[in-house]
């Protein structure tokens, strides 16, 4: 089969093509924009995205706002629709005025739930969430019923920053003992001796925007500032004074470690027994970010054992904790009741912030802060929805074989098929890649409306190549490869002899499977999780890593092992339905035969 490159590079900072959709609209049912792909000619892979309605009658749209938000906010509002600002409503309250509502802002004491969106009976067309976390809003239901998600996630970064400093200051120098010492009548000031921070070693776990702005801070404290974030630019982090280093290294030279990282699977309880053993004894912690990413039971254990010497928390894995918990009530733990955002300045900043969203939202801009996917046409999701599938999961499967402290920038994806190259739409697949590449790291949303967007605001290059293939045009799509450049990888075997992390897919009978890792041809289904060995190439091989999962009760439900020649190396490829234990992943990685390994979580 022969096979000529038609090779273009795609920007992610192209004119977005949805730019001139209107979310306003005096059509009492919702019309269809299309997304046609250049030829014209071929209806059936158009991608439908349901256009929202404002103001039926002509008339301003109406606007509810059901929880308390800032002034400027409320008269950006005003100055575009009638705004009913209807506080402490009960759910059958809610229900009932939805109906007459164009859009809905909430924070976080309200859920919007699907009986909201049946509820309004198709008018609803933007929820926004002053502020981050959008856990109280149904995204699936919104999506069904045609309805844009946004939400305000800049606004308190500032905030969050200056209060993670404020945290470490005061933990530093004992102000919260000290303080109800003396007000207890006490006058112990050898008992509150603290610490200097000049000269320590601050470990900014996650160099986001929050993360970066407590760097910058550190930094006029006289302090040494290094972070871990694998998917952070390195020139961003150079340009403020900050090493990139890996996980282990941040654990094992802070003198202070201050938490920025999403609460992902990835990051739950990520500081647990294990790796409060990695420590330097006497390190103290620092966490404005999420509750979950600390195991609460292991840092007790941790401070009583005198490995960690001090903590300082504003959140916590269930707010409010209980009143006898011994982490809030131990003597040297400093607490907030999650204050991260809580200044007048960020208060007014996420009202405007979200404000802006939802009035440009029914203008018919597309905001860079929606978190949900725009609906799309049912014939085309039933032909691409295995590709989406099998984009989202080679995304997924690259970012994960990067080394820590290598940052992504460059993505190069190539698609292999016999339709001609103006026949096929690749925003879709692009953006499942994307999604893919920076969901399992980050608590952002990605999604067609935004991926471009987000890929450009992480300094992620993303480039597409598209291979026409001969023969029959009739799947959309042969192979999809993923590739990284200038990263180093965890599983030396997954770099091709260029030197990029790769990864190559295809869908066979409707099921998405992993087909090249590296340079070695495997066939894995993309379903659970995967575990990759490096091996040499000799009997027995497959039957004692199966007795090894067996014993531990782990389904295997595909196999595959690929070669460079035989008794050489080889690659195995193993889906499995469960996650292995450590001890079980140790126990494979300590085959005499197997030189390196890697599990994949899909």
């Amino acid at each position: 089969m022969s096979a000529a490159a038609a090779s273009s590079a795609i920007s992610v900072a192209a004119t977005n093509p949805l730019k001139t959709l209107s979310l306003s609209s005096r059509s009492l049912l919702p019309p269809s924009i299309s997304l046609p792909s250049r030829n014209l000619n071929t209806p059936r892979r158009r991608l439908i995205l349901v256009a929202c309605t404002a103001g039926g009658d002509g008339s301003k749209p109406t606007i509810l706002v059901a929880e308390k938000l800032g002034e400027a906010g409320v008269k950006l509002l005003e100055g575009f629709a009638n705004v009913d600002c209807s506080y402490n409503m009960t759910p059958e309250e809610l229900n009932t005025k939805i109906s007459l509502c164009d859009a809905l802002i909430v924070r976080s004491g309200t859920k919007v739930g699907r009986e909201v969106f049946e509820s309004s009976r198709g008018r609803l067309k933007v929820v926004g969430r002053a502020g981050v976390g959008i856990d109280n809003v149904d995204l699936s239901a919104a999506t069904e019923f045609g309805c844009l998600v946004v939400n305000a996630p800049t606004a308190n970064t500032i905030a969050a920053a200056e209060h993670g400093i404020a945290l470490l200051a005061s933990m530093a120098r004992n102000v919260a003992q000290s303080d109800a010492s003396v007000k207890a009548g006490e006058w112990k000031r050898n008992k509150y001796v603290g610490v200097s921070l000049v000269g320590k070693t601050l470990a900014v776990m996650g160099f986001g925007k929050v993360g970066t702005e407590v760097a910058r801070r550190a930094k006029g404290l006289g302090m040494r500032v290094i972070a871990h974030d694998p998917y952070a630019p390195a020139d961003r982090a150079h340009a403020i004074g900050v090493e990139l280093v890996s996980f282990d290294e941040a654990l094992a030279t802070a003198d202070f470690i201050s938490l920025h990282m999403p609460l992902t699977p990835a990051t739950s309880k990520i500081l647990n027994d294990e790796t409060f053993a990695k420590m330097k004894k006497g390190v103290r912690i620092v966490n404005v970010a999420r509750g979950g990413v600390i195991d609460e039971d292991a840092l007790v254990r941790a401070l009583d054992a005198g490995i960690v010497a001090q903590a300082a928390l504003d959140v916590f894995t269930k707010e409010p904790p209980a009143k006898d918990s011994p982490l809030v009530q131990h003597e040297r733990v400093t607490v907030t009741p999650h204050l991260g955002a809580s200044t007048m300045e960020a208060q007014e900043g996420v009202a405007i912030e979200i404000a802006e969203a939802v009035v440009g939202a029914l203008n018919g801009e597309l905001a860079a802060t929606a978190v949900n996917a725009p609906m799309v046409s049912a014939e085309v999701l039933t032909e691409l929805k295995p590709y989406v599938i099998l984009a989202e999961k080679l995304g997924r499967l690259a970012v994960q074989l990067v080394a820590g402290g290598s940052g992504v920038k460059n993505v190069k994806v190539s698609y292999t098929s016999a339709r001609a190259t103006d026949d096929l739409d690749t925003r879709l697949l692009r953006a499942m890649i994307t999604k893919g590449i920076i969901e399992p790291i980050s608590d952002v949303y990605v999604n067609l409306v935004n991926a471009d967007f987000t890929a450009k605001q992480r300094g992620l290059r993303l480039s597409e190549e598209r291979v026409l293939l001969d023969g029959s045009p009739e799947n959309p799509l042969e192979t999809i490869t993923v590739q990284l450049g200038n990263v180093e990888s965890k599983f030396a075997s997954s770099l091709s002899e260029s030197g990029e992390v790769k990864v190559e897919g295809r869908v066979k009978d409707g099921i998405p499977h992993l087909t090249k890792v590296g340079s070695f041809e495997v066939d894995v289904t993309l379903e659970g999780s995967i575990i990759l060995c490096r091996q040499v190439d000799q009997p027995g091989m497959i039957g004692t890593v199966g007795s090894i999962l067996g014993e531990s009760n782990v389904n295997v439900n595909f196999m595959s092992v690929g070669r460079i020649a035989p008794r050489k190396q080889a690659i195995m490829a193993i889906g499995v339905d469960d996650q292995p234990s450590k001890e079980t992943l140790k126990k494979i990685g300590e085959i005499p035969a197997v030189e390196e390994f890697v599990f994949l979580k899909l």
